[in-house]
């Protein structure tokens, strides 16, 4: 099953790698960042980002911002952020194309049963960053997502306990 999400999805990016569509989406959806933020977030090493962004760069979707110091903040262009939703939507058609072929009621169960198996694999702000990454935050957010739930869970029942909140991947 995981594979054929993936495959439907990395069909959808068309020519971007799966790397630079997670790079470009993070920056769509957590705004400007420096390379190691986006590292971070994105789920690749921070070289990795260095060289994809700078594919971003030439391509006139992705702009350097002010040097602070040695980092300089990431932002998208204006192409960038229509590049950005292009590949949102094609991931969400390719989504559908392989949902539709569930009537209603096996699609509403599948997805309860999907959002407790994404709950229940969080296990700290980390993770739910690096899951979430290729997620539109405006369709998905509060008590709509899984992951951000439970991980706001694991922050409140560390900071009641007095406890530091350790993150874990």
């Amino acid at each position: 099953m995981g594979l054929l999400v993936v495959d439907a999805i990395e069909t959808s990016f068309g020519d971007f790698s799966r790397s630079a569509a997670a790079l470009l989406l993070t920056l769509h959806y957590h705004g400007p960042m420096t390379a190691t933020e986006l590292a971070m977030i994105g789920g690749v090493t921070q070289p990795t980002a260095v060289r994809v962004v700078g594919g971003l760069i030439q391509r006139g979707l992705v702009v350097r911002g002010g040097r602070s110091g040695r980092t300089a903040p990431l932002a998208l262009t204006r192409e960038g952020s229509e590049s950005a939703n292009a590949l949102q939507a094609g991931r969400l058609d390719a989504m559908e194309r392989l949902l539709a072929t569930l009537p209603k009621a096996e699609r509403v169960q599948f997805e309860r049963s999907l959002d407790r198996l994404l709950a229940s694999a969080t296990r700290s702000r980390t993770f739910a960053r690096t899951t979430c990454r290729l997620c539109d935050h405006r369709g998905c957010s509060g008590p709509l997502c899984p992951i951000g739930t439970r991980a706001n869970e694991l922050e409140h029942a560390a900071g009641a306990k007095g406890e530091p909140y350790v993150v874990h991947p």
